[in-house]
């Protein structure tokens, strides 16, 4: 599931390929209250240079960073390999703001709809 920008989870390119805005801080419990649905869930997060990294959501700052805890790389492997992705294990990661251009919670389709209306 792809958020908007000033979600919990977010994504920093647009359409347009500019990078939006960071992340406030919430404005009401409610918000707060339903961002907090998110922790511990499985997130798949991707980054400029093309990698993903899946792992259970711990925690964000206010500039927009996430740390991710038991996160598994992946990336593309050359032409010539078997695999088409390489895997490793890196346990507690933290993926810069700046970095990320997606970001997707694994739930079910009713939780997503919901979750999608933190931003108001």
């Amino acid at each position: 599931m792809e958020m908007e920008p000033e979600t919990l989870v977010t994504s920093s390119g647009g359409q347009d390929g500019s990078h939006s805005e960071r992340p406030s801080e919430p404005s009401s419990s409610s918000t707060v209250a339903r961002v907090k649905k998110l922790l511990f869930r499985q997130v798949l997060v991707g980054i400029k240079d093309g990698r993903f990294f899946m792992g259970t959501f711990h925690c964000m700052d206010k500039q927009g960073n996430i740390i991710l805890q038991d996160a598994v790389e992946y990336r593309s492997t050359r032409r010539n390999s078997p695999s088409p992705m390489e895997q490793r294990c890196l346990g507690l990661i933290l993926i810069p703001f700046s970095c990320r251009t997606s970001c997707h919670v694994e739930c079910p389709i009713e939780e997503q709809m919901s979750l999608m209306t933190i931003q108001e």
